[in-house]
């Protein structure tokens, strides 16, 4: 902090630029762009209406300092911190405790120093700055402003009192002002000084003195004090020269902080950037990027980043996604890290360096009006140019009444490379998230019950003595609300009804020629796994969805797993279905670990051969590891992802249904994936359904997820039906809903969907819940190669043939002849040894 404040009149020169490394500089006749730390004066000769102060502000200046008539019109929409008010000695009075609540300094013009009401002024504002300009043409003296500095206040001195050359009877040195109040707590008079970069990252601990601190002000050099060798110019010899940027004194005045620019090897004498040690963090990113950009080889990785300015912006993009799609600690600090990595890549190969993004992220925090937030061209609808509007100012960042809006774009006349990121989901890495599941897998595999127990308590937040319960299952742990029993009860009869329809009882017979008769026919897969996931909301609907088909495909053994609840038990809901279903154990386990003890068994959990069920990455990535595993010998039903659907709407849809459509899969989580495509549908119709879209959220308790997912969700405008299913079955959504003139005779045309809803009165929820077909889906566009869950999902099919001696004696040499031709001598043998048989 500085001990004065200079008041100038044009901020350049060699007296400006000393003034600017000493603390903020008061301007009386400021002009766009505005230098660094700079309070502007806007005095009663000034306009002072709102919209002629805003832009100083959001311009980068610290404060304003305003006459108490102007003040009293902006109190409450400019902030305390940014606002100062200009006074005379008489007008004092006339402040009102609101308007002293409401500013954090004051600046104060007197005709003299009088101590005595300037301790009187700096009482009344207790909590602001004070600042005193002497409207004099006496000079003040060096013992005027330590006085000042006793009452509490800071001296305002002109420009034309001040001067970078020695103190005379008319003007004083920068230097000698800036040193009024500091005092040493050392014999040698000397002052500790940390030197740090620009960023604030420490490179040293030196000495000032007087004579270095006056230097280093008026020249802008590193200039320090050797105790031993007298006065030591930085990098004069070396060639490690600084330029300082900022000189500050602590709140002791005993110690100062330079801000520096180090050039050549480093700050320290051992050749390293700072004498605690190499520099981490984002500093040495920068440092190895900038030595990269300078010495990568030719076509190496980075050098191609440096270079392809399309695989950057690629690689840019497919991180930021990766971001939006973390939801733990962990994912969001390693995705957060890789965006910065190569978001820094793209600075460095342009020259921008730390410093600068400091000085821009600086810039914006001290804005005081709130940008529109509409997004870029390419993914918004051009719409007619608004009536001007007065700017709105001083609202919250995170506003919980701004408008919950998707993201929009235009089909028609986008590029192949728009087209195909309108189609993208948030890049899954399996192959990272798989890497990150292994240890626990392998903790599972190795140590059984004991790590379960222990994952169980660090990510299910629940401390258990057991891993599963077994049947019977007590009355206690499954009383819910009759109605909620009745409409489960419902459910189940529905879904069991479409799913033992499905149930491949008969067995297939072909006589592919005379005497061969080839059969196929379904058994059902012995022992299953099914996952019911936890977290932000209770699913006894996917226990239905996964354990009817289970059931009536007549499984021998089901396993439920599922989080349990703090407390360790699991929800009345889930214990019903399970005891509906005779589920044969339930384990009380979620994430990997559920997977991995499911997979391989423990002492308590029993082995399943198909692993089934929905869940977030981790569970994703565990399934998909353990299936590859030959040791586990487990399949999965599919790799999952996020719920997602897709809406197709024209001119006969009901706005307030495809919100709701919309809204039912984004309150799944946020990240859900919701996308709306309008078939020529108008400004106004689109404009409704958005409304509604507000309207109906802010009526959901799951509201703040519900505003993160829609944010980052899309309408696609489309011209055609044609043009709109084109992009659906290029997109392959788990959940359809067509909103469409005569929609049931558009179902032909879909070709990659998990489940299709047809018409205005076929919401998703009755798929999720009860109509009858399953709501486990493929997501992600596995709806392109894989099917929903069904009973079929829980059989598998066996072959057999049976062939009489004549079929032999027709299909033997048919099968020796090929066997012959691809060298399998014992094939050949097996058939004509009973072929020779037959010639007896």
């Amino acid at each position: 902090m500085t001990r004065f404040l200079p008041l100038l009149d044009v901020p350049q020169g060699d007296l400006f630029n000393a003034l600017s490394r000493i603390g903020p500089v008061l301007l009386s006749s400021p002009s766009l762009p505005l230098p660094p730390n700079s309070y502007v004066l806007l005095n009663e000769n000034t306009s002072n209406e709102l919209d002629h102060i805003i832009p100083w502000l959001d311009e980068g200046a610290e404060k304003v300092v305003l006459p108490l008539s102007s003040a009293k019109e902006v109190i409450g929409l400019i902030p305390q911190e940014r606002l100062m008010l200009l006074l005379d000695a008489v007008s004092v009075s006339a402040v009102s405790d609101k308007v002293r609540n409401a500013v954090s300094g004051v600046l104060l013009k007197t005709p003299e120093i009088d101590l005595d009401l300037i301790s009187s002024v700096s009482n009344f504002f207790s909590k602001s700055a004070i600042f005193v300009l002497v409207d004099s043409p006496d000079l003040p003296s060096i013992f005027n402003i330590r006085s000042l500095l006793q009452a509490g206040a800071n001296l305002v001195l002109p420009s034309s009192q001040l001067t970078l050359d020695i103190s005379s009877s008319t003007h004083l040195n920068v230097g000698d002002v800036f040193l009024a109040p500091i005092n040493s707590d050392r014999a040698d008079g000397l002052f500790p000084t940390i030197v740090s970069t620009e960023t604030g990252h420490s490179l040293g601990l030196v000495y000032s003195s007087i004579e270095s601190l006056r230097e280093s002000i008026i020249t802008g050099k590193g200039v320090y004090q050797s105790r031993k060798h007298g006065l030591w110019r930085k990098g004069e010899t070396s060639g490690s020269t600084q330029e300082v940027v900022s000189i500050r004194l602590d709140c002791d005045s005993d110690s100062l902080e330079f801000r520096v620019i180090q050039h050549g090897s480093g700050f320290c004498h051992l050749g390293r950037q700072s004498c605690f040690g190499e520099a981490s963090g984002l500093p040495l990113l920068e440092r190895t990027l900038r030595s990269r950009f300078e010495s990568a080889p030719a076509g190496s990785y980075t050098k191609r980043l440096f270079n392809d300015p399309d695989l950057l912006r690629s690689k840019i993009m497919e991180e930021a996604d990766e971001l939006c799609r973390a939801d733990t600690e962990y994912e969001v600090a390693f995705e957060a890290a890789d965006l910065i990595y190569f978001a820094l890549t793209k600075c460095t190969a342009h020259g921008v360096s730390i410093a600068d993004i400091e000085r821009s992220l600086d810039k914006k925090a001290k804005r005081v009006t709130r940008r529109a937030g509409n997004a870029k061209p390419q993914w918004s609808t051009p719409k007619p140019a608004p009536a001007p509007t007065p700017a709105t100012y001083i609202l919250p960042v995170d506003d919980p009444n701004a408008p919950i809006r998707m993201r929009t774009a235009v089909l028609a006349g986008i590029s192949e490379e728009e087209r195909a990121l309108l189609l993208r989901r948030p890049v899954l890495k399996s192959d990272e998230m798989i890497e990150k599941v292994k240890p626990i897998v392998s903790e599972i595999r190795a140590r059984g019950d004991a790590a379960l127990l222990e994952f169980t308590a660090k990510f299910d937040k629940a401390e258990l003595l057991s891993t599963c319960m077994f049947p019977p299952y007590s009355k206690e742990s499954m009383v819910i609300s009759p109605n909620v029993k009745d409409a489960i009860d419902k459910a189940y009869s529905n879904i069991r009804k479409f799913h033992a329809a499905q149930v491949d009882g008969s067995t297939l017979k072909v006589e592919t020629m005379p005497g061969v008769v080839c059969s196929r026919f379904a058994r059902a897969i012995s022992r299953v796994g099914l996952y019911i996931p936890g977290g932000t909301a209770i699913l006894p609907s996917t226990a239905l969805m996964l354990g009817i088909p289970a059931q009536v495909a007549g499984c021998k053994e089901i396993v439920f797993a599922t989080p349990p609840r703090p407390d360790g038990s699991i929800s009345p809901e889930v214990m019903y279905v399970a005891h509906l279903i005779g589920a044969s154990a339930i384990l009380k386990a979620g994430g990997a670990q559920a997977v991995a003890a499911m997979a391989y068994g423990t002492e308590t959990v029993p082995k399943v051969d198909k692993i089934f069920g929905p869940g977030n990455q981790w569970v994703t990535a565990a399934k998909m590891l353990v299936q590859n595993d030959t040791d586990a010998l487990v399949s999965i039903d599919m790799p999952a992802g996020p719920s997602e659907v897709l809406v197709i709407a024209d001119h006969t849809a009901n706005s307030a249904f495809v919100a709701a459509d919309l809204l039912s899969q984004a309150e799944h989580g946020i990240d859900s994936q919701v996308v709306l495509v309008a078939v020529n549908l108008s400004t106004e119709h689109l404009e409704q359904i958005e409304n509604e879209v507000d309207k109906q959220a802010r009526a959901l308790s799951r509201v703040d997820i519900v505003r993160q997912s829609v944010a980052k969700s899309l309408i696609v405008q489309t011209t055609s039906v044609e043009e709109a299913i084109e992009y659906s079955n290029d997109y392959a959504p788990e959940h359809l809903i067509l909103h469409l003139e005569n929609a049931p005779d558009k179902v032909q045309l879909i070709t990659n969907a998990g489940s299709v809803f047809v018409g205005p009165f076929t919401p998703e929820s009755c798929g999720d819940y009860a109509s009858g077909t399953n709501h486990t889906l493929p997501t992600n566009g596995y709806a392109r190669q894989f099917s929903g869950v069904n009973t079929l999902s829980f059989q598998k099919h066996i072959t057999s043939q049976e062939i009489t001696s004549d079929g032999l004696k027709g299909l033997g040499p048919i099968v020796a002849t090929l066997a012959d031709c691809e060298g399998l001598q014992a094939h050949a043998n097996a058939v004509r040894i009973r072929l020779g048989t037959m010639n007896l």
